[in-house]
């Protein structure tokens, strides 16, 4: 039972919606059916995928995580190194099944976008490829953790995602994502250099890395906006993020980890904004 409980912590149990939620939403707005695809792929994108996510991030980065003091509750589970082997293979074979039969059932370019989220997904954080340690990379890759889902939904219902309209939409959802990461990092730049690790923020410092999340969100409103009238009222979805971030926009290295205080607000609010730009998505969906 404590194996267990280890294994589900590190999965990061608060944050299953933020990758089952888009998948579901835009296969099922499309397509206004509950099929098996949909009923397999929500399943997976709920719990085997986020499993393989952090599990497998959480064993890559246990020697940065030992001097990383948030760790060991809703933001991540401190493995035991006993529990990596077991966590890596495990995590493996729970997505297996789920990958096979999704890729069985989709088209070339569904499949595409599959492979292509499961690739971020390992690349963030296995040795050799360690996008999580290139700066800039590794805020894209986060992001594509979450709008990948998505994209292979889309792609799964024969959607077009490269249509303007939408396509603008997509593009502010991954800016809203790289910049919640980037300002994820910046908590953890002191712990990251001393475990040798690098990011976004251990490159460019606290203070340009919370500048640079503030320029993605703005910029994230801006994009949401070619959405239409909808997307005018989705650019409010930017605002609550601008006003959590601002109080942070000249921290320092030194003082990095007040930065918490700020991210813990994120895990809510991002509840919401992910679910109102994901149902802008699905109504201008809806709409072609």
């Amino acid at each position: 039972m404590k194996t267990l409980t280890s294994l589900v912590l590190s999965s990061r149990p608060i944050s299953w919606v933020n990758t089952a939620f888009p998948f579901f939403a835009a296969y099922w707005f499309v397509n206004q059916r509950i099929d098996l695809p949909l009923i397999i792929g929500t399943i997976f994108f709920l719990i085997p995928y986020n499993f393989l996510m952090y599990g497998i991030n959480d064993v890559f980065d246990y020697e940065s995580d030992l001097r990383n003091p948030r760790k060991g509750g809703i933001e991540g589970a401190l493995l035991d190194p006993k529990l990596h082997k077991l966590t890596i293979f495990s995590s493996m074979g729970l997505a297996l099944g789920f990958v096979i039969y999704l890729l069985w059932i989709g088209s070339d370019t569904a499949d595409f976008w599959l492979l292509v989220t499961l690739f971020a997904v390992l690349a963030y954080s296995v040795p050799k490829l360690r996008f999580k340690e290139i700066p800039f990379l590794d805020s894209f890759t986060s992001s594509m953790h979450f709008i990948g889902p998505m994209l292979f939904a889309l792609a799964l219902s024969g959607v077009d995602i490269f249509e303007f309209k939408l396509f603008s939409m997509i593009l502010a959802f991954l800016g809203w994502g790289m910049a919640s990461h980037a300002f994820g990092a910046v908590q953890d730049v002191r712990a990251d250099r001393e475990a040798g690790i690098k990011s976004v923020a251990t490159a460019i410092g606290a203070r340009n890395t919370v500048r640079f999340a503030f320029l993605l969100y703005f910029l994230a409103g801006i994009s949401i906006m070619n959405a239409g009238p909808h997307g005018m009222v989705a650019a409010l979805a930017a605002i609550p993020y601008l006003v959590i971030i601002s109080p942070y926009l000249n921290i320092t290295d030194e003082d990095c980890e007040r930065a918490n205080r700020g991210w813990r607000k994120f895990i809510w609010l991002n509840f919401a904004g992910g679910a109102l730009i994901s149902l802008l998505l699905i109504n201008y969906i809806q709409a072609i």
